[in-house]
């Protein structure tokens, strides 16, 4: 407790730690500013009806951090360039090319890596907020636009979006842990006073056990998500002893820490935003005046709204994703390589191909329980709200998991920023 105070201290007393927490205080406030900003001509009644209604757009509107619920600026959020770096990580194992640009040049081709997702969140935020526009024209929440006026909102909504994706590299720059994930905890904290509320409100004596029942499985996951997000697997390095002249140099042992979660909070990220683009398209086709098209709506969105199926596919996608992205991330193959060329080696394997296929069946293994633990907390809350029948539990799990995720993100560049300043 004395070292936690003595580094909070520390946060207080250092300039540029200041600068660095205001400045991403100020770009999330600035952030909360623009969401109260709605686009014009819009039915609030009919609006506020629709999001009581609709699971599905509460949970678009987590994502878009707070945004959507009132049609601002920024409905989008960061979902054109979260979408658009799911396109970009796919295509890196359809493209060698591209894949060498992302792992084997360096900073200098992750950042080449990140224009191609920024240059390609532009055409996917005005066919999205077209999509929009559309949608809620046809639920009668938005007038009737001209097209001259169509054009306008859907250039304000794609720019709204670019400027959210600008502020969050700016926050990763300038500020404290990623800002892209900052900014999806803002919108999810600003919800808290509203869901307390909402719970206050619908308070009912008898749901007591369950309400306490639920409160413990809180906590219980903020453990889990801590304890897994923390895990590591070392693996034993030793370096081979050099003789240079009269000295002797290497010959010293270290670890090698394999995460048990190496993916973090993105392959829930990654689900989610694969299971909206089906719901997005059939909500758009269920107002078609076309009888087979408006069946085709009908039924997707029926599947859609079984809850076994729904938690079904959201916890396989969430698993696969976790694999998928730690395949992305970690290549064993160049880790045996860089461990060679710097005369390491694991001992008891030999180096090079052993080594790959050593750290391979390593992750393969851990990733396994990172990936289960992480499909169960995203189906927990849905089928927690299925049996209990409380509502505000349909989104608790995810935003518990990103948000418990990202504290213990800016906590680790915080001490990060000390411990560098201490030195």
């Amino acid at each position: 407790m004395n070292a936690f105070f003595e580094k909070l201290s520390h946060v207080f007393r250092d300039k540029g730690l200041r600068k660095r927490i205001l400045f991403a205080v100020v770009a999330l406030v600035v952030f909360r500013l623009l969401t109260t900003i709605p686009i014009p001509g819009i039915d609030t009644a009919k609006l506020a009806s629709l999001f009581a209604n609709s699971q599905f757009l509460g949970l678009l509107n987590i994502f878009s951090g707070g945004g959507l619920s009132n049609l601002s600026i920024v409905m989008l959020g960061v979902g054109p360039y979260i979408t658009a770096s799911i396109i970009m990580n796919l295509l890196t194992i359809m493209s060698p090319r591209l894949k060498a640009i992302y792992q084997e040049e360096g900073e200098a081709g992750r950042a080449k890596f990140a224009q191609y997702s920024r240059r390609l969140a532009l055409p996917l935020a005005l066919i999205q907020a077209f999509s929009f526009i559309v949608i809620f024209q046809r639920q009668g929440i938005i007038a009737d636009l001209t097209p001259m006026s169509l054009l306008l909102n859907v250039s304000i909504i794609a720019a709204g979006s670019m400027f959210l994706m600008w502020l969050g590299e700016l926050i990763t720059e300038f500020g404290l842990g990623n800002g892209t994930s900052l900014i999806i905890f803002a919108g999810i904290v600003s919800r808290l006073p509203q869901g307390i509320s909402g719970a206050l409100a619908s308070y009912d004596p008898s749901q007591l056990p369950i309400y306490v029942a639920v409160l413990a499985l809180a906590l219980v996951v903020i453990y889990g998500v801590v304890v897994v997000t923390e895990a590591e697997r070392p693996i034993p390095v030793t370096y081979a002893k050099q003789v240079r002249g009269m000295k002797v140099y290497g010959g010293v042992s270290t670890y090698l820490p394999l995460r048990l979660n190496q993916a973090g909070v993105i392959p829930i990220i990654f689900a989610l935003s694969i299971l909206l683009f089906p719901q997005m398209a059939f909500n758009f086709l269920a107002a078609s005046a076309n009888p087979a098209l408006k069946h085709i709506s009908s039924v997707g969105l029926s599947l859609i709204n079984t809850a076994w199926l729904y938690n079904s596919v959201y916890f396989l996608l969430v698993f696969v994703f976790t694999y998928f992205y730690t395949a992305v991330t970690f290549d064993p193959l160049q880790i045996s390589e860089n461990l060679q060329k710097s005369g390491a080696f694991i001992p008891g394997v030999r180096p090079g191909q052993s080594t790959a296929e050593y750290l391979s069946k390593i992750v393969t293994r851990i990733t396994l329980v990172g990936a289960l633990f992480l499909g169960v907390i995203a189906v927990l809350p849905l089928i927690l709200k299925s049996v209990s029948g409380i509502t505000t539990l349909a989104i608790g799990g995810t935003a518990l998991l990103i948000v418990v995720s990202v504290v213990l993100d800016v906590v680790k560049k915080l001490d990060a920023q000390v411990s560098m300043r201490e030195y």
